[in-house]
């Protein structure tokens, strides 16, 4: 006997017609069919929803909202917030003084010609006599530029006693190479400096000099180049390293395997170790936890500023400062999806901003120290409070709906929420990580103008060209004249002048 479905009892089951049963049995079985077939529908419309959110939000990137550079925005995309215009036109305002040309001294003058009036523009009258304070005027132009080429003649005699033909050495401090160390420094300036590719390189120094130098000849001047650059390059890592703060940043680097050295093809990393007078690069196939380490060296106690990359997570806390530059853009992120992440995103961005306007005062010398940490410590207990609201209205789960992003940012956010605040409790460590961002910029640009390196040695050279140039553009040294030196100093057993300020 067929039980009773759900809602009739036992006895007018048993009164219904055989017939009405099954009519019945086979509605109840096709509702359940139905309804079976409704949740799967419905669980796959949800995660359909959240697929596109998840695409419209790829979609959606840009340098404002990830870690996208600003060159893949696109034409018309405005990176920043346009402000109010203040209504007056372009340039140089009613009443501005102007620069103008500036004249160079005297003694770098070639010739110096004095011209005088005859006579009176007004009346024509006769004039003579000097003027004291002549109104100078100074033409620039460069003479044709030509290297200077010395031909040495090493003769080779025979000996009329025992036949023996023995050629005669240069004499010393003779350059060895075909091309002269100021010569060698400037291919190397246009490789780091002015990052020129070969190709540009060679056309440049024929153009300019009308000197034919190939591609190989300039690849394996530079690596000269760079065997001069071993001292100043460990010398720098050195001092880099006992700095109390520093400022580290990666970036892909193409690495190819002309020496073996990457078979399987793998994509090379750049990372950058910045302080305020130097600047240290290294390259490698690795963009792990022991790459940044090692960079660092083993004994490092100071404090890194990063972005929330896992490679920084083998530090403590309280040596580590999260780029707020970086936070921003996930903040962004989160405030331009919907519902909840919409409203909490914005939340932070506000508190963010609060908390950039009294450092921009301390900065500006408006407040103290002490007044700044007043001023923030509010904004940090509403900060960490809102990330524990997020965290707390939904769980961490591995499906990619934008909540669920929403919240796994919020969570690692609040894992480090000590490493957001360094900077207020020591006044030499900056928020933000753009001081690093910008020393990778020219080995970005070298990268898109090029194929990278192909081999350790090329990877070695790019790293302590671009070492020495960039720490002595912080210092304001003439780079040409170091390099130089340093390719004499090496060249021929002198002293190598030191990538460390002297004041």
């Amino acid at each position: 006997m067929t039980t009773a479905p759900a809602g009739i009892s036992g006895a007018d089951w048993l009164a219904t017609p055989t017939s009405v049963r099954s009519l019945i049995l086979s509605q109840q079985e096709e509702i359940r069919v139905l309804r079976q077939e409704n949740e799967q529908m419905r669980q796959q419309l949800t995660a359909l929803a959240a697929e596109l959110a998840s695409l419209r939000e790829r979609i959606g990137r840009n340098s404002r909202n990830s870690s996208k550079p600003p060159s893949s925005d696109g034409q018309g995309f405005k990176t920043r917030i346009p402000r109010k215009g203040s209504g007056r036109k372009r340039g140089g305002q009613p009443g501005h003084p102007g620069a103008g040309p500036e004249l160079l001294p005297v003694e770098r003058c070639e010739e110096s010609h004095d011209h005088l009036p005859e006579t009176c523009r007004r009346c024509g009258n006769p004039l003579s006599g000097v003027d004291p304070a002549p109104h100078r005027h100074q033409v620039i132009d460069i003479p044709p530029i030509q290297a200077e080429v010395i031909e040495h003649r090493l003769h080779r005699l025979l000996c009329p006693r025992c036949s023996t033909s023995t050629c005669a050495e240069l004499p010393q401090g003779v350059e060895s190479s075909h091309y002269g160390p100021r010569l060698s420094s400037l291919v190397g300036l246009l490789g780091s400096a002015f990052p020129l590719s070969i190709g540009k390189t060679s056309e440049l120094l024929q153009r300019l000099l009308g000197v034919s130098i190939s591609g190989g000849a300039i690849v394996a001047i530079r690596a000269r180049l760079a065997g001069c650059l071993r001292e100043p390059m460990e010398e720098a890592l050195r001092e880099a390293r006992l700095q109390p703060v520093v400022y580290m940043d990666e970036t892909g680097a193409p690495t190819g395997n002309a020496d073996g050295g990457n078979p399987d093809g793998r994509r090379g990393w750049l990372w950058v170790l910045m302080t305020p007078m130097l600047t240290v690069f290294s390259q490698g196939l690795s963009r792990s936890r022991a790459a940044a380490m090692e960079l660092l060296g083993p004994s490092f106690g100071g404090i890194v500023v990063s972005d929330r990359f896992s490679a920084y997570d083998q530090l403590p806390l309280e040596q580590r400062q999260l780029c707020w530059a970086h936070i921003v853009r996930d903040l962004t992120a989160i405030a331009e999806r919907s519902g909840a992440s919409a409203e909490m995103g914005t939340r932070l961005l506000s508190l963010r901003q609060q908390l950039f306007e009294h450092w921009h005062r301390w900065k500006a010398g408006e407040i103290n120290r002490k007044h700044l940490r007043q001023q923030c410590r509010p904004i940090r207990a509403e900060f960490e409070q809102t990330l524990r609201q997020v965290v707390e209205l939904g769980h961490e789960r591995k499906e990619q709906t934008p909540w669920s992003q929403t919240v796994r940012t919020c969570q690692h956010l609040l894992q480090r929420e000590q490493a957001l605040w360094t900077f207020l409790d020591h006044h030499d460590v900056e928020p933000t990580n753009n001081g690093a961002e910008r020393a990778l910029r020219p080995a970005v640009i070298q990268r898109k103008i090029s194929y990278g390196v192909q081999s350790k040695t090329g990877a070695l050279c790019r790293i302590r060209l671009l070492t020495v140039c960039t720490s002595l553009q912080q210092q304001g040294r003439d780079l040409w004249e170091f390099l130089e030196q340093a390719w004499m100093a090496h060249r021929h057993a002198g002293e190598m002048p030191s990538i460390i300020p002297n004041d």
